[in-house]
C-alpha cells in the first residue's frame, strides 16, 4: 500500500451507520459526489430508499438503504452479508449511529444503571459490534477505512452525560487498538466533534447554539458539514493517518 492520496473514490463502496442522521447524511452525500457507492444503515424510516436515491449518482454507482440495528449483532451480520451480495466489498465505514440523553455530571441519580447500561450499548458496543460485522470485507478491500464519529467529551469529560463520556473515550482507546490490529489492510480514526447543529441531544436548541457559539474560538458551534468533509479528507487525501483521533470543534476544547 502507497497511502498516496487521491481525488477520487470512484468503485468505492462506503457502508455509513446512521445514514440519514445529520452526519451520516452529509457524509454519504461528500462521498457519493466522489464516486463511491453509498449504503446507509438505519433502523427503519419510510423515506430510507428515497434518500439513499438522491444521493449523487454516476455511472456505476448504486446507493442503498438497509434496515440494520446497531445494539442487533444479528443484523448487522445480515447487513455485512446484504453488502456483499449488492457490491462484493466495503471499503469505507462511518460508524455515525448512537444516542444520549442530557444529565448533569452532578446528578449522579439521574444517571441510572439502566440509562448507562442503554447508552454504552449504543454508544460503545455498537460501534464496536458493527466493526465485528464488516471486519471480514474491509480486510478484503486492502485498502479499508473505519471513521469513528466520536465526540470531544472522550477526552474533556464534559459531554452531555457521563455514560456518554465515558462511552466515547473508550471508543477513542480500543480504535487505536483496533488500528495496529487491523494495520495495513485496515485504517481506523476516531472524529471528534464538539456541538453540532442537529437533533442529536434533545432539547438542545437555537439558546444553546447561541452560548456554545460565544464560547467557541472560531465563533460558532459545528455544522455536519465539517464532520463529512473530515471524513472525506481521511478517504482521500489524510491517507497515510491512522490510530488517532482528529478533532472538529472550532477550537472548543481549548
Amino acid at each position: 500500500m502507497s497511502f498516496d492520496p487521491t481525488p477520487r473514490l470512484d468503485g468505492k463502496v462506503a457502508v455509513i451507520t446512521g445514514g440519514l442522521g445529520a452526519i451520516g447524511y452529509a457524509t454519504a452525500q461528500r462521498l457519493a459526489a466522489l464516486g463511491a457507492s453509498c449504503v446507509l444503515l438505519h433502523r427503519g424510516t419510510d423515506d430510507a430508499a428515497k434518500r439513499a436515491a438522491a444521493l449523487p449518482v454516476a455511472e456505476g454507482q448504486h446507493h442503498a438503504a438497509l434496515r440494520a440495528d446497531i445494539v442487533d449483532t444479528p443484523s448487522l451480520q445480515k447487513a455485512a452479508v446484504e453488502v456483499a451480495a449488492l457490491h462484493g466489498r466495503c471499503d469505507i465505514l462511518v460508524n455515525s449511529a448512537g444516542h444520549t440523553r442530557p444529565v448533569a455530571a452532578a446528578d449522579l441519580d439521574g444517571l441510572t444503571d439502566e440509562l448507562i447500561d442503554e447508552l454504552m450499548r449504543a454508544n460503545f458496543r455498537g460501534v464496536f459490534a458493527t466493526i465485528r460485522a464488516f471486519a471480514p470485507l474491509l480486510k478484503a478491500s486492502g485498502d479499508g477505512l473505519v471513521v469513528n464519529i466520536s465526540s470531544i467529551a472522550g477526552f474533556t469529560g464534559v459531554g452531555s452525560n457521563l455514560a456518554y463520556v465515558a462511552a466515547k473515550a473508550g471508543l477513542d482507546v480500543v480504535g487505536d487498538a483496533l488500528a495496529k490490529a487491523l494495520a495495513p489492510a485496515v485504517r481506523v480514526v476516531s472524529v471528534s466533534p464538539g456541538a453540532v447543529e442537529s437533533g442529536f441531544v434533545p432539547g438542545r436548541g437555537e439558546d444553546f447554539k447561541a452560548r456554545m457559539a460565544t464560547t467557541t474560538p472560531l465563533g460558532r458551534i459545528g455544522k455536519p458539514e465539517d464532520v463529512a468533509a473530515t471524513v472525506e479528507a481521511l478517504a482521500t487525501t489524510l491517507r497515510f493517518v491512522t490510530g488517532t483521533r482528529i478533532v472538529v470543534d472550532g477550537g472548543r476544547h481549548l
